[in-house]
């Protein structure tokens, strides 16, 4: 679970409401066309402009906003290290025994090509190819959180002319103005909150996400390299350590 994601939405929401009570109450902030408006105007929008399959996978993508799994760099490095030390002694065959312990598919998979006595730059080039893919897919479902974010507001303020010519439409029936007036403002309301607390931000998260998922492939790749070229162990943790700040290195040689 993504602790940030999680105390971020709620907390946002938790402060408006807390606000909204503070002045007319929530009662005054719920309006059913409005809702209506800025959801379903948003959603069909999203329809129009991404492949329905796209959109239908939309729930799996916000998983993946709060559900994350930790990959802890310096395990790999160890992991890439203790390979090393084994291949350089017994063989790259021995490391056959080993892969099945593997939990990382990407590093499994770059193992199991290099077992298999594959040329190195073709190894390279598979997994590059999958990282490629990756980001593409990863990127795919940040754009369509950033595109609803693009919508909301915008529906936000369709409603807001509709309640305004709704409005202007019934002046002689001062009784009609008050919910027309209602319609005018929260469907902006609802468009904004939508947009900027929860789109936006998950389309980032994402983002964020791939980046981080890409570095680590990327890291297997260079680990996977020096093993074929049989490099010393020392010198690989020294490689993959590039790939992480300072602060957050370990090094199994101390």
């Amino acid at each position: 679970m993504d602790v940030a994601t999680v105390i971020g939405i709620f907390s946002s929401i938790g402060l408006l409401i807390i606000s909204i009570n503070m002045g007319v109450g929530v009662s005054a902030f719920v309006d059913l066309p409005s809702l209506l408006i800025v959801v379903g105007g948003t959603a069909c929008a999203t329809m129009i402009n991404y492949p329905l399959r796209d959109c239908l996978n939309t729930l799996s993508i916000l998983k993946n906003a709060f559900i994350t799994r930790a990959v802890t760099v310096n395990d790999i490095i160890s992991s890439f290290i203790t390979f090393s030390a084994k291949a350089r002694k017994e063989g790259l065959l021995s490391l056959e025994n080993d892969i099945a312990d593997i939990h990382d598919i990407f590093l499994q998979k770059g193992l199991q090509l290099t077992v298999d006595g594959l040329e190195p730059q073709a190894i390279v080039d598979i997994l590059d190819t999958e990282i490629a893919f990756q980001e593409s897919r990863h990127r795919l479902g940040a754009d369509i959180f950033q595109a609803m974010g693009t919508f909301s507001p915008a529906f936000g303020m369709l409603g807001t002319l509709i309640g305004l010519i709704s409005m202007l439409q019934q002046m002689d029936d001062p009784s009609a103005i008050g919910p027309a007036m209602s319609v005018a403002l929260v469907t902006t309301f609802y468009g904004a909150i939508l947009a900027n607390v929860v789109f936006i931000p998950i389309a980032g998260k994402l983002r964020a996400r791939s980046q981080s998922e890409t570095m680590v492939k990327e890291l297997i790749v260079q680990g996977i390299m020096a093993l074929c070229r049989g490099d010393n162990p020392r010198i690989i943790e020294q490689k993959l350590h590039a790939f992480i700040p300072p602060s957050a290195r370990i090094s199994a040689f101390r």
